[in-house]
């Protein structure tokens, strides 16, 4: 391959080509940061492209492969890019939003910091919806990424800055946060792979918190395997996040077997209903007919709360927020907005820092935690969450996986659904309980619609089942199906 190409590598690819010294980290780093200049006019990934450091560390891994060779981290020299919700020392990290537009973080959250010790090399920061509160990334204060598959449609959300600069190749994986679906969604959107891991298998510490029960870490990538090598770095322990998990963590990639011979998966009868779009239904019936050919045993299962998921959600999700966002005040950091008096400061600060879905998420959740509703929404709320993972629980005694779609449809037209924020939030239905529940989970594309754009397929999993995820996953990538690669960039 051509070194001014590089970018079209997978990090497994580059991995090889690293290591034999066919190219050096900083020619593939230089190699994505040209392409990003070539492409940013039309996508709009990127809000901070952090060239300076991206040379820096590129050197830096150069030298960590000359001295370590074969035994260098597995992402020495892998060229990222993070979203905007992670605090990076010395880079500025604004969640997309007015409030945070000069932040600069003095510290590194515990994911970046293990990318950077294993000799990652970070891009810049990308594009998200504002605090992570979409599913198009139309909400970002500093402009709309577009799809690189179609200029004039979503990229999904919130991380669509993530999913879009992998698929248009403008680095090699990069770093997502998923809350309903905000890492599968996009994935299926942009024809990428997404895992959302098991809540509290990924350090929180340093991601700036939308719901803080719901939020997770994970990678967007262009392969299953590549997905694989993310994950043995980022998961773990840490002892700055309570709520992570002590657990070993397992080799990823030795669990892509190929085989899926006796694996159980469930078909959930409420994930495949009137009202997906027909391409997105066919295409997820072939794979499964795939998996039947290769050994899988396909049953239909039934989740029977999964119809409160979306209300129960919007619930949780928002009353988090509400308390979440109050540290942003105009006191303590970020924006400032002088006035005569204190509750004149903060509400000048928050009217002009946040914008209009962000307001509007901090407005339900006050409300139904506000006193004599507490009860009648947020509590209930927690009460059918626990039904709503009950019926996961019941759902993996008889299998070992369940595939649905993604996305109900593909990526839709910007500005389609921002004057009608419900329609909006059931783009998120198929993903919004494995969030509820705390399950790993990944989308994997699976097809192509009549305007040739990618068709996500999910695999769901039980508790830390990562392994069965991925395993599953990685089976139907094997399987012949080939991506295609996006035409308009």
């Amino acid at each position: 391959m051509a070194k001014d190409e590089l970018y079209r590598l997978t990090i497994t690819e580059a991995q090889q080509g690293l290591r034999k010294r066919e190219f050096s980290a900083l020619e593939l780093t230089r190699a994505c940061l040209e392409r990003i200049y070539a492409v940013e006019p039309q996508i709009n990934a990127f809000l901070t492209v952090s060239e300076t450091t991206a040379v820096e560390q590129a050197q830096e891994a150069d030298r960590m492969l000359s001295r370590l060779g074969n035994d260098a981290p597995a992402l020495c020299g892998i060229p990222l890019a993070l979203k905007d919700i992670f605090a990076t020392r010395g880079i500025r990290t604004t969640c997309a939003s007015r409030i945070l537009e000069n932040f600069i973080p003095p510290y590194d959250a515990t994911v970046v910091a293990k990318l950077r010790e294993a000799g990652a090399v970070f891009l810049g920061k990308v594009n998200m919806d504002e605090f992570a509160m979409g599913s198009s990334t139309e909400n970002s204060a500093f402009g709309i990424t577009r799809n690189p598959y179609d200029l004039e449609r979503v990229p999904g959300g919130s991380s669509g800055g993530s999913a879009a600069a992998v698929a248009a190749d403008e680095c090699l994986a990069a770093l997502g946060t998923d809350t309903g679906g905000s890492i599968r969604q996009p994935a299926a959107l942009c024809g990428v792979v997404g895992i959302k891991p098991t809540y509290s298998r990924v350090s929180r510490y340093g991601v700036v918190a939308f719901a803080s029960s719901l939020d997770q870490v994970g990678p967007l990538t262009k392969t299953v395997r590549d997905a694989a090598i993310m994950m043995r770095t980022l998961a773990g322990v840490d002892p700055r996040d309570s709520t992570c998990s002590a657990r070993p963590v397992p080799d990823y990639e030795a669990c892509l077997t190929g085989d899926v011979r006796n694996v159980r998966i469930g078909m959930p009868k409420e994930y495949f209903v009137e009202g997906i779009q027909p391409a997105v239904l066919n295409a997820v019936r072939a794979a499964l007919d795939c998996y039947r050919a290769m050994g899988a045993q396909v049953q239909e299962i039934s989740l029977p709360h999964t119809q409160y998921a979306v209300a129960v959600y919007y619930l949780i999700a928002t009353a988090e927020a509400s308390a979440n966002l109050a540290r942003y005040d105009g006191i303590r950091y970020g924006l400032r907005v002088e006035a005569s008096d204190l509750l004149e400061l903060y509400n000048r600060t928050r009217a002009q820092g946040f914008g209009a879905e962000v307001k509007r998420r901090i407005m339900l959740g006050t409300f139904a935690l506000s006193s004599g509703y507490y009860d009648a929404y947020y509590l209930k709320a927690q009460k059918v969450r626990t039904l709503i993972r009950q019926d996961f629980e019941q759902a993996f005694r008889a299998c070992d996986a369940i595939i649905t779609p993604t996305s109900p449809t593909t990526a839709f037209r910007l500005g389609e659904k921002t004057q009608n924020p419900l329609e909006m939030y059931l783009s998120d239905i198929f993903t919004i309980s494995v969030n509820l529940a705390g399950l790993p989970a990944i989308s994997v594309p699976c097809g192509y619609d009549e305007n040739n754009l990618p068709i996500g397929l999910q695999v769901i999993g039980p508790p830390f089942g990562e392994e069965i995820v991925l395993r599953v996953a990685d089976a139907l990538e094997r399987s012949g199906f080939v991506p295609r690669r996006p035409t308009v960039v």
